[in-house]
């Protein structure tokens, strides 16, 4: 696994460097750190673990470090849930790619289950159909996106214009200028995604496609190599999310994430308003334009010619 993708040594470094002696009660005896936040030393203190064996964890040295072991390391380093299990899948990635007790064809065999292309779930296909005033995509492995509906074309912009390779999250957040109007919180919006992203690279390591994903985000953007490097973990669940839309104004939107349980790495994420409230008003008023811009483009049209486009 590329070096670039993820980083066992860099999540330590970066969770070390946030908290400072008299955050977790140990004494700072003055003088300048060589390092800004806690060192070695004393996050293996905390720990219950010694020094050398903290720092060959950290180096990925440890071939298969005991759940107790890691668990010790994420308390005293304050990781939530998400980060701790972080964690746990890092550190038993070899350094070179795969997993302890992984054969080496088995490790190709998920390399090649993880780079095959995804197609929409029937059930999901017809649940974006069905909503017709609830803009919402499906999204795939990596952030791809694998299908969308109308109101999704009217808020979020046409993906059926967009050469397939294109249809991702990140790469449209971080590449294509109009989510910088778009989004009211860009900025949170893009660091997000490089979150989700390092989760997709605990969770995947041999996926040759993401490893392609963040190594062109890295060459193309500076502010995805920032935020890269900060290792921020987060998986995409639900919030509140500002629009500047250009038809309708400022929009405030719920996004929610629906997993299949049987089948996690498709979600549908959807986009809703407060009942009653200004935003609800104006995303109406924008999926009803929407609507009658269809109507006007189809009209002429032979009868079943479909009108929504599909990844």
């Amino acid at each position: 696994m590329s070096s670039t993708a993820i980083s066992l040594n860099e999540f330590l470094r970066t969770r070390r460097s946030r908290l400072r002696p008299e955050d977790v009660g140990l004494p700072d005896f003055g003088g300048r750190r060589r390092v800004s936040g806690l060192r070695r030393e004393e996050l293996a203190q905390l720990a219950g673990v010694s020094v050398d064996y903290y720092t060959r964890l950290e180096q990925g040295r440890v071939g298969n470090p005991s759940d107790a072991v890691l668990d010790a390391v994420a308390r005293a380093l304050r990781l939530d849930d998400e980060e701790a299990r972080h964690l746990h899948r890092l550190a038993r990635t070899r350094p070179g790619g795969g997993r302890p007790g992984g054969a080496p064809a088995a490790r190709a065999s998920a390399a090649r289950a993880a780079a095959a292309p995804q197609r929409v779930r029937p059930t999901l296909a017809r649940l974006l159909d069905a909503m017709i005033d609830v803009p919402a995509v499906v999204m795939g492995r990596r952030m791809d996106i694998l299908a969308w509906n109308r109101p999704a074309v009217a808020l979020l912009g046409d993906y059926g214009a967009l050469d397939p390779a294109e249809r991702n999250i990140a790469r449209i957040t971080y590449l294509d200028p109009a989510s910088r109007e778009l989004y009211e919180d860009w900025a949170g919006c893009a660091r997000e995604n490089a979150a989700f992203l390092h989760l997709e690279a605990g969770r995947r390591p041999d996926d040759p496609k993401l490893i392609e994903l963040i190594g062109e985000l890295s060459m193309r953007s500076a502010e995805f190599r920032h935020w890269w490097a900060e290792h921020p973990v987060r998986d995409k669940t639900s919030g509140l999310k500002g629009f500047r839309h250009p038809l309708v104004g400022r929009m405030e939107l719920v996004y929610e994430t629906l997993r299949p349980a049987d089948d996690p790495d498709q979600a549908l994420v959807t986009y809703t308003a407060e009942p009653g409230s200004p935003s609800d008003d104006a995303l109406r008023m924008l999926i009803a334009w929407d609507a009658d811009q269809v109507r006007q483009t189809t009209e002429p049209r032979a009868a079943g010619n479909a009108t929504r486009p599909r990844a």
